[in-house]
């Protein structure tokens, strides 16, 4: 089968794994372990692309997941015909068939800045659960808190501008998109132009036109302008891309015919050349015109048309916006059987324990300890309690609302942890109760060589 066009509903995703998921929960099976009590926790090691801190995001598409994670006969069946589960004991069957997420959820809230090494999800549930759970779960929180991260810090560079998504085209994937569309939004940004996904967040979408409407138009009736008027037959708000031939010839066509009451323009869109002298020499001409701008920028290239006085009072992001060095988040396993445990492989140790994270907002710092530890003045606790087993605690919350919770959240963090080059290390104190914990486990754990 060649796989027709592998459109993924929510039904699928049992199956969205990756296969040493289902085998070592078969192994969980045979050992008598598969209802054991087990801790995972999602943290990052290091921040990706230099950048100072990360953005939190994709618990609702996890929390939903876990709400109707079910094996089908099918997709039992499928397994079963492949021959990898030969040997698998029949219990792990009646398992899937029977078996959904019974567990807890512990995560700090979309829209929250976090650090290396610290956990900003954990799952509490019988060992194969939360290991059956962890590629869903990796998939849907790395990409959507890297999109979320990247956005957060162009609004920081670009202030009150607009900032649209246009990056369907580029993301790695239908579903992609849709995630990288809605953790846009949550991060910062306006608007998406994908179509899609602004139906499913219950918001209208934006766009403006492509070259190739100025293109078709303009030769078959004439001229640029004609293609330019018969769009404005139709969207007489719609902004007009002016960079298909000539720009600034275009831009004096258009005063001409606004100074002559032909037409009504409301905002233009530039898509190359130089931005920064474009925007101001149109600017000049035009200064009552909003000037849109797009051609893949990113954080970086805002920061330098805004150091270059540039005139432009929005932006449109795509490419890098919605690729780029992935959020390297990791799922592990840091409690079982109410035993602590801990990886201690070179660079790639882990904190032993179920733990929490308490932010100092007036000092600026964090302090990662154990769960069972209390905040001190003026800390509060980042991590929350959102299931219990298998049933949420909360509601979906608006778009808004946790793209103002980033907002104030970023505004927050000291500034030189915002910084786009060399930012400033956040401060993480690791608790005395963590760093003895820690210790003990590594001094047990000799003994398992």
């Amino acid at each position: 089968m060649a796989g027709g066009n592998l459109a993924i509903t929510a039904a699928d995703y049992s199956l969205l794994t990756d296969l040493y998921q289902l085998t070592m929960s078969a192994c969980y099976v045979g050992e008598g372990l598969a209802e054991t009590p087990a801790h995972f926790e999602m943290f990052t090691r290091r921040l990706s692309n230099g950048f100072g801190y990360f953005v939190a995001m994709g618990l609702e598409q996890v929390l939903s997941y876990l709400e109707a994670l079910q094996f089908t006969g099918e997709q039992i069946d499928y397994l079963q015909q492949t021959g990898i589960f030969e040997y698998a004991p029949a219990a792990f069957w009646e398992l899937l068939r029977g078996g959904k997420f019974t567990g807890n959820v512990w995560a700090v809230p979309e829209g929250t800045p976090m650090f290396p090494h610290e956990p900003f999800l954990r799952i509490e549930a019988p060992l194969w659960q939360a290991q059956i759970v962890e590629t869903f779960i990796l998939n849907a929180i790395n990409y959507q808190t890297l999109i979320a991260t990247r956005a957060a810090r162009m609004r920081h560079q670009a202030g009150d501008r607009l900032l649209l998504e246009f990056g369907t085209r580029r993301a790695f994937s239908p579903q992609g998109a849709t995630w990288a569309a809605r953790a846009a939004l949550a991060g910062g940004l306006d608007a998406t132009s994908n179509v899609l996904a602004a139906q499913q967040l219950g918001v209208n979408p934006v766009g403006t036109m492509a070259h190739a409407l100025v293109m078709a138009v303009g030769t078959l009736e004439g001229s640029e302008d004609q293609a330019f008027q018969a769009f404005h037959r139709y969207f007489p708000a719609a902004p007009l891309l002016i960079d298909t031939y000539d720009t600034m010839g275009a831009a004096h066509r258009l005063k001409t015919q606004i100074e002559a009451g032909e037409t009504v323009l409301k905002g233009i869109r530039l898509d190359s050349g130089n931005l920064a002298q474009l925007s101001k020499d149109i600017h000049e001409l035009m200064p009552d015109i909003t000037i849109f701008a797009s051609g893949d920028l990113d954080e970086y290239e805002i920061a330098r048309l805004q150091n270059a006085g540039t005139q432009i009072n929005g932006y449109g992001l795509g490419t890098k916006l919605v690729t780029g060095s992935p959020v390297n988040g990791v799922y592990k396993l840091v409690e079982i059987a109410d035993k602590p445990t801990m990886k201690k492989a070179k660079n790639k140790a882990t904190y032993p324990g179920c733990k929490q994270v308490f932010r100092n907002v007036a000092e600026g710092c964090d302090r990662m300890a154990l769960a069972t530890e209390s905040p001190q003045n003026n800390e509060i606790s980042l991590l929350e309690l959102v299931m219990k087993g298998g049933d949420r605690l909360t509601e979906p919350e608006a778009l808004k609302t946790i793209r103002n919770r980033t907002k104030v959240n970023v505004e927050k963090l000291p500034d030189g942890v915002k910084q786009l080059q060399n930012s400033d290390p956040y401060p993480v104190e690791i608790s005395e109760q963590l760093q003895a914990l820690t210790k003990e486990v590594a001094a047990r754990l000799k003994n398992y060589t």
